[in-house]
């Protein structure tokens, strides 16, 4: 990474029996400095989508907010959503045009994914440096911590396993991510700061709010301490 360039780091995630969840950590770090604490690296893509993102801060936020932008304009010119496929198409396309900088140090490697309401389906993508796309069935994690947060959820990953599960499994991969990685971001409880958790389902995009995750952080905290 370039010096001086903040850097998002660990985001993951999973399918679970009713949908998709993702995950993120909320620093940022320029070089060995924090540059900021409370970073949004899991946001809504649209409706039924959303999109984590790792690599050069800068640069991914405003990726995505072009894509965005485009899901946007795309449904209000046809008058419907694009499908997975075709989102996930785009977001490659823009990943790809971000090689130059990429090789310069500001890459970006996001993940996509969300539920298809004309198939019932749930789809999950994560992404290289030069756009190309690949299809995960079931988890994926990516950032400076993604060895850690990845291999906590490869062990407790279930294929039906219920939201609330989903979120303590995700909650426990940030964990580790951050125990391990000075990059990644553990749970703030003087500021209140705590992962991002969302889920993607025929419901729609939805966020889990912070006093779950102050209920869950802490239920692991107390593991820990057994321990």
């Amino acid at each position: 990474p370039q010096a001086g360039v903040a850097q998002a780091t660990t985001c993951g995630a999973m399918r679970f029996a009713d949908g998709v969840l993702f995950a993120g950590d909320r620093r940022a770090t320029a070089g060995h400095l924090i540059s900021h604490r409370g970073m949004e690296k899991v946001v809504q893509a649209d409706r039924f989508s959303a999109v984590a993102i790792a690599g050069a801060a800068g640069p991914a936020l405003q990726m995505i907010k072009i894509f965005q932008l485009q899901l946007e304009h795309y449904e209000k010119m046809v008058g419907r959503d694009r499908t997975l496929e075709g989102k996930a198409n785009s977001l490659s396309t823009m990943v790809r045009e971000n090689l130059g900088a990429a090789m310069q140090g500001l890459a970006v490697v996001p993940i996509f994914g969300g539920y298809e309401p004309a198939e019932s389906q749930v789809r999950l993508w994560d992404f290289d440096i030069t756009g190309c796309r690949y299809e995960e069935r079931d988890y994926v994690a990516t950032g400076s911590g993604m060895l850690h947060a990845g291999t906590v959820i490869k062990v407790g990953w279930r294929s039906e396993m219920a939201r609330d599960d989903a979120v303590r499994l995700a909650c426990r991969a940030m964990w580790a991510a951050a125990d391990a990685d000075s990059a990644t971001g553990g749970p703030d409880e003087l500021r209140g700061i705590y992962p991002i958790v969302a889920t993607v389902t025929a419901e729609g995009w939805s966020r889990a709010d912070d006093d779950e995750l102050r209920e869950g952080v802490r239920g692991i905290a107390r593991e820990v301490a057994a321990r």
